[in-house]
């Protein structure tokens, strides 16, 4: 196929989109080699994202998705058309994570023994035996072969292509190691028994073995915890799935109905929802009566009464009554299929930071092997030795290895996860630790993050002549027969109250309210507007009312014997410590808002009770995602803090993503900060401990990358030693774990918070 050349006015449209899910890569550079050879392709337009193993192609209608399949393949990976949505029980991350987890606690079982056995055996010869070369092999090979075969595969696929990253470099430095080890143990002369340790030392044996042990345990960890944190990644989408309706029962012409998978309902179709129910697509209800649980779509408690005329949306559940539905948007096209969309791009932005060590690689790496290179040959032209030349090539090869750097991330967010678990804080990866060293505006969702997330009552006004128990007593009892909200929350509310024999005659009238017989009487409660009807409503109720829903509470009337005697104020109250959380945050120069999908009355009163001055409401997850885009367009760093379903998208959108660790498995796969206590004065704590363990992350990369970087002009120059050169090394690593281990002892004070 050509590649593809566009002139004029920028690249003609492309009719079709075609997503592929992309196995076998292994690394960032992989997403990028297979970007590349999709992109040289005739009418196509692609790109793909490493975390979620996803390729997002526009291409001409005469390209058909097993030709692209196919282009993906000659790249040396393997392809296939992808589903709608993932599969909530396959985690293709998973099984990564155990292999190398495998692999790491085999080569660290035999590291510990080889890297004594090697440096006792190099410095000290009279310690020698016969057969200990080959017992420094037999603990040696597993690890330089089995446990480090996946960056050997990688390095040797890169290979194939033209490519280096930084496989290709830990490959040739254990391959390099391994193999002056074993010239050394098997081939070349061995000095005789030294005299002084500083003989011994200087004239020690180049066994490197315990070397390339070391980097194949340290990076193996790295890989380890990065494959975790894209299982955790990937976990958001699989949550979103598992929610969706996987089959629908469709209304027939004649009335019967029919089930089907939902991938099978087409636009304009009508299905029957029953109680309970998820509601697979976005349409319009021609039939019935419900109270509609919103949460996945808005995160608002307080489910959405609908009726015939009003539009639902697709991932939302049926909480009382029949509807029938005709399907306006089906498939990719709905807005729940919308929101998985959202997180995948959001996380695709993510992993596009997470190229920064490839590229560096690409340059990092070629120079290694051009001083390698010319070392070798500037020692033969100066008349050195072979052994003398080689030596020095290898040694710049072998301290080019980043040991160090393998440390550098991982023992951080080792130390700091610790340290974060004691505190009730969850940090699930280093992908966006950069973002808090600059983040200037913390958003707030509502619902179940400032606010407890239950309806809970808040007032009981009784008419003249009525008791306020006796009121709530009389709404408890028909209310305990339903499972609305607000009934849920004026029944379990009253449960201290006189207890009266069971309502009779029990009926819900969706939209509206419930009625019985309580003790022989009738009573309805519900909707102001229903049971107010055609009765007389004393003045203290309506003040009661008006005074409840200006602040954005819900009242309900109740009416006993046709006499309205009392309104129950129902709302969702602020978390304890929400108003202090702020205070702090504002304490140290950061801007809050609060985003929900709540109406305005209802967010602005919660928003003056937490203390929180701007207010955006009435709000969808991608209305969420658009708030945060713009803020972050405008210059600011944000940090969002969620629970719900409905903030799995602005979560993973934000620079940083903080969920609440007792919210839905969407918020929490998408967060890239766990709050595992339900306690907002955990936020500034969390934000400080990231930046501090940021900085720990900063310092290592900096020692790991200045040690190799200063190490290998002494490397070339011959003057390195190989017990000097290991020790040196491990002085590295040293320096590495010791300064992360710091963050044991982190502690958030006010001038922690502070340093932005």
């Amino acid at each position: 196929m050509a590649v593809a050349v566009f002139k004029g006015g920028g690249p003609p449209p492309l009719p079709q989109r075609v997503e592929l899910d992309v196995t076998g890569m292994s690394c960032a550079s992989c997403a990028d080699r297979v970007e590349r050879q999709l992109n040289t392709v005739d009418g196509v337009r692609a790109s793909v994202n490493y975390a979620t193993r996803i390729a997002t192609i526009d291409a001409a209608e005469t390209i058909s998705p097993d030709d692209l399949c196919d282009v993906v393949r000659r790249a040396g990976y393997d392809a296939a058309p992808r589903a709608l949505l993932p599969d909530p029980d396959i985690d293709p991350d998973r099984g990564h994570a155990r292999d190398l987890l495998r692999r790491l606690v085999v080569a660290m079982v035999l590291f510990v023994p080889l890297a004594d056995l090697s440096v006792m055996f190099a410095a000290v010869p009279t310690t020698r035996f016969t057969g200990w070369g080959w017992l420094l092999v037999a603990l040696a090979a597993p690890v330089v072969t089995w446990a480090a075969y996946p960056f050997h595969h990688v390095a040797f696929n890169n290979l194939r292509h033209g490519a280096v990253s930084m496989e290709t470099l830990i490959s040739t430095g254990i391959i390099a190691a391994t193999a002056w080890s074993l010239y050394t143990i098997f081939v070349r002369p061995h000095p005789p028994a030294a005299r002084g340790v500083v003989q011994a030392i200087v004239g020690s044996d180049a066994i490197y073995l315990e070397v390339a042990a070391g980097v194949t345990v340290f990076v193996l960890a790295g890989r380890y915890f990065e494959a975790k944190a894209k299982s955790r990644a990937g976990g958001a989408l699989r949550a979103l799935a598992a929610l969706s309706a996987k089959d629908v029962s469709v209304l027939l012409p004649d009335g019967t109905e029919l089930l089907i998978p939902v991938s099978e309902l087409k636009e304009q179709q009508r299905f029957v929802v029953r109680p309970g129910q998820t509601i697979a697509a976005d349409g319009l209800v021609v039939e019935g009566e419900a109270a509609v649980d919103m949460s996945a779509m808005t995160g608002e408690s307080r489910p959405t009464d609908v009726c015939a005329g009003a539009s639902v949306l697709g991932g939302t559940v049926a909480l009382n009554g029949r509807l029938v539905i005709e399907a306006a948007a089906v498939g990719p096209d709905t807005k729940f299929a919308g929101m998985v969309r959202l997180v995948e791009q959001a996380q695709s932005g993510k992993a596009n930071a997470q190229r920064l060590a490839d590229r560096i690689a690409g340059v990092f790496v070629p120079c290694v092997f051009a001083i390698a290179a010319l070392t070798l040959g500037g020692w033969l032209l100066s008349g050195a030795s072979l052994n003398h030349a080689v030596s020095a090539a290898l040694a710049v090869l072998v301290i080019a290895c980043p040991c160090a750097l393998g440390l550098a991330t991982p023992t951080a967010l080792m130390v700091a996860s610790g340290r974060g678990a004691q505190l009730g804080i969850f940090l699930k990866g280093h992908q966006a630790l950069d973002a808090t060293r600059h983040v200037d505006t913390v958003v707030f969702d509502k619902t179940g993050t400032l606010t407890t997330g239950r309806l809970s009552v808040t007032a009981v006004t009784a008419a003249p002549g009525w008791d306020p128990d006796a009121v709530m007593t009389f709404a408890a009892v028909v209310e305990a027969a339903s499972q609305h909200p607000v009934s849920l929350a004026i029944a379990n509310e009253s449960q201290s109250a006189t207890p009266l024999v069971g309502a009779t005659a029990f009926r819900e009238i969706p939209g509206r309210g419930a009625v019985g017989q309580v003790d022989g009487q009738h009573v309805e409660v519900g909707k102001p507007s229903w049971v107010g009807r055609r009765r007389e409503v004393a003045s203290e109720i309506s003040r009661a009312r008006f005074s409840a829903e200006s602040q954005g509470q819900t009242v309900v009337f109740v009416a006993v014997d046709d006499k309205v005697c009392g309104a129950i104020s129902v709302a969702d109250v602020v978390k304890d410590g929400a108003a202090s959380a702020v205070a702090v945050l504002h304490d140290q120069g950061l801007r809050t808002l609060l985003v929900t999908g709540d109406n305005a009355v209802t967010a602005q009163a919660i928003a003056d009770q937490a203390g929180i001055g701007d207010v955006i409401a009435d709000v969808l997850p991608d209305g969420k995602v658009d708030v945060i885009e713009q803020l972050r367009d405008r210059g600011h760093r944000v940090a969002m803090v969620g629970d719900g379903i409905n903030d799995g998208p602005a979560l993973a959108a934000a620079d940083l993503g903080l969920a609440i660790g007792r919210g839905t498995d969407v918020a929490i796969g998408a967060a890239d900060i766990i709050l595992v206590r339900d306690d907002l004065t955990t936020v500034p704590q969390a934000l400080a401990l990231a930046r501090a363990t940021l900085r720990t992350i900063r310092t290592n990369l900096i020692w790991a990358f200045g040690y190799n970087v200063a190490a290998l002009p002494i490397a070339a120059a011959g003057l390195l030693n190989p017990l000097i050169a290991s020790a040196a090394m491990a002085f590295s690593s040293f320096f590495v774990v010791s300064n992360s281990l710091r963050l044991r002892h982190f502690a958030a004070t006010s001038a922690d918070l502070s340093k932005r």
